[in-house]
């Protein structure tokens, strides 16, 4: 079968979140705020993982790979959905909107294994402290990161495919915000069954099968954790932010994926999506930030850097009014 399309429709319309002209400017102001923190909590967190001796592990470095994730994910959704807030037509291409599908996947599935390999760091930190350098070593890291991507990569590729294979005749309009796989998937006038079981067992294996390997090592971290006499606060603590984290993502995803597929344009299916696609990268950075001392140190010295930068930049400036180059 050949990677090719035979529809007449070469645009499609995102009807978005509301038609009301008064709620459209709240809209934008709400979500360009929303888009800007994301971007820098996320990009502070980075440079904070960068800058600080203390946060080269493991641990931090799944959370720094994690934010470039989620700086990504929101770039993939928000600036096109601000744009076609702000403009009076909500169009987007036949092709971009299918490459907007395929990294929305590709981002979105690479995290879901990510979140399954953090839990893994945590299980090993907790459960087998003394191996955790010579298990956790940085070609393991490395391989882990490898290992989210590639699978990602050839998961979302099998969706694509199989969704581009589709014919659409109209109306091309997409109920919304996004160019959403369920959503798209109500446009087609040709059999989407084969669609419909591959996105279940995709969803399956991204949603469960991760969630069940980050289930098992919270189960032995657990147990692990009621026989330590001392310091069971402290091992517990490093554990609450990947699982407030964990069961955001994966509770929201769950409730999308394995739902009934008309339901994912309703209201509810949109609010939901606006939960895990906006709101979740948003809040990743405060989780990991709010009860992490080495992330606040971390966070203390890039805001230093970014003022003492700041400081050589304006003395440059004012030498160069006093002193003109010629």
């Amino acid at each position: 079968m050949e990677f090719e399309n035979q529809t007449s429709i070469n645009a499609f319309i995102l009807l978005g979140l509301s038609d009301n002209s008064d709620l459209q400017i709240i809209l934008f102001l709400l979500f360009f705020i929303v888009y800007m923190a994301t971007v820098a909590g996320n990009v502070l967190l980075i440079l904070a993982v960068r800058v600080n001796s203390r946060l080269h592990v493991s641990m931090y470095f799944f959370l720094a790979n994690l934010s470039f994730l989620d700086i990504c994910y929101t770039s993939i959704i928000l600036p096109k959905m601000l744009v076609n807030i702000a403009a009076s037509s909500k169009c987007i291409s036949f092709s971009g909107c299918f490459l907007q599908l395929y990294f929305y996947l590709l981002m979105g599935e690479t995290e879901c294994v990510l979140l399954a390999f953090m839990a893994y760091d945590r299980f090993v930190a907790i459960c087998n402290p003394l191996r955790y350098n010579v298990i956790m070593n940085a070609m393991s890291c490395l391989g882990m990161i490898s290992v989210s991507w590639v699978t990602g990569c050839i998961i979302s590729s099998i969706d694509l495919y199989f969704t581009y294979q589709l014919q659409f005749c109209g109306p091309a309009t997409i109920n919304h915000f996004f160019c959403e796989g369920p959503s798209l998937l109500q446009l087609a006038c040709s059999d989407i069954s084969e669609n419909n079981i591959v996105m279940l067992v995709g969803s399956t294996i991204l949603l469960l099968v991760p969630l069940s390997l980050i289930l098992y090592s919270y189960v032995h971290i657990f147990l692990v954790i009621l026989k330590i006499q001392s310091g069971r606060y402290k091992a517990f603590s490093t554990c609450t932010s990947h699982l407030i984290v964990v069961i955001i993502f994966y509770g929201t995803g769950i409730f999308m994926y394995m739902q009934p597929r008309h339901r994912s344009s309703d209201v509810s299916g949109k609010i939901i999506a606006i939960f895990y696609t906006i709101i979740t990268p948003m809040l990743n950075p405060l989780i990991y930030s709010l009860r992490n001392k080495d992330v606040h140190q971390a966070l203390r010295q890039v805001g230093k850097s970014m003022v003492i930068l700041q400081g050589l930049t304006s003395k440059q400036d004012a030498m160069n009014k006093v002193f003109p180059k010629k």
